[in-house]
């Protein structure tokens, strides 16, 4: 699959996210479209996995710690065809498969409840010692948010990765620059990122992560490291695709009306070249 069906796929992804929000009212948009594009290329270009087969032994799994940004993860699951997209209309609703936070119980291709952030990366660590142990070649891959790098359990389980050597482990970090509370070099500085990583052991890439070229790029690269676990540090761009939304605090969890759902949908399809609907 080259870049520009992924990147026409990521589209397909946001307007299911965006069919979200229009069900409920509201949604976590702005980490959710910022991760989009790196959503869809694990599930279509990296991972061993397979929606008639969920739960196989041997499949790759993806833990996105930053569990509000799940819209990202819902939307790629039902494009790929895990569960059926009515399911989409019932987000956020009283026993929706489809909860604010993704819930293992639930969905397949869920593979950890996230969400209490810092979490998601220590999930991850056991699960990559697991399948070494079990001596499969399936991988982990975790998809972080800035702003939970404040969490001080991530760098226990960044420490522990290192030290175990765990090559089948690679984390992105989906750098938008934007917390709830405003920027997140205002509200705990975590830069360099990839000084930190390093200083860990960590093998460290830094990418455009809303370019899909530079995603599969680093993923290959990441696959051939056998010295130690991969950190991806990807630069995006809070509420990518929607224009007027982009790089905004405000749009980190948004309550719109139908004419601001109608413009970004608008601006989705013009980007992507997909069909207006009949």
């Amino acid at each position: 699959m080259d870049c520009h069906e992924l990147k026409q796929i990521a589209a397909k992804c946001r307007l299911n996210a965006l069919r979200m929000i229009r069900a409920s009212g509201h949604g976590h948009m702005g980490g959710a479209f910022s991760c989009m594009d790196i959503v869809t290329a694990l599930y279509y270009a990296e991972m061993n996995c397979d929606p008639a087969d969920p739960y196989k032994a041997d499949r790759d799994r993806l833990i996105l710690s930053a569990g509000h940004k799940c819209l990202a993860q819902y939307s790629v699951l039902a494009e790929k065809g895990y569960f059926t997209k009515k399911y989409l209309d019932t987000y956020g609703a009283l026993g929706t498969k489809l909860p604010g936070h993704p819930d293992m119980h639930k969905l397949p291709g869920i593979e950890a409840n996230t969400g209490a952030l810092g979490h998601g990366l220590a999930i991850a660590l056991g699960m990559a010692m697991g399948i070494r142990l079990d001596k499969t070649d399936a991988r982990v891959y975790v998809v972080m948010g800035d702003g939970e790098l404040a969490e001080g359990s991530n760098w226990e389980a960044v420490a522990a990765a290192a030290h175990h050597k765990l090559t089948n482990l690679c984390v992105f970090v989906d750098f938008n620059g934007l917390q709830i509370s405003g920027r997140v070099q205002d509200v705990m500085d975590f830069t360099p990122i990839e000084k930190r990583f390093a200083s860990f052991g960590w093998n460290v890439i830094t990418i455009d992560g809303n370019d899909m070229k530079q995603i599969l790029a680093a993923l290959e690269s990441a696959r051939k490291m056998q010295q130690k676990p991969t950190v991806i540090v990807a630069n995006t761009i809070k509420a990518k695709g929607v224009p007027f939304a982009e790089d905004k605090a405000a749009y980190h969890f948004w309550s719109p009306d139908e004419e601001e759902l109608a413009q970004a949908e608008m601006f989705i399809k013009a980007e992507a070249g997909l069909q207006e609907d009949k």
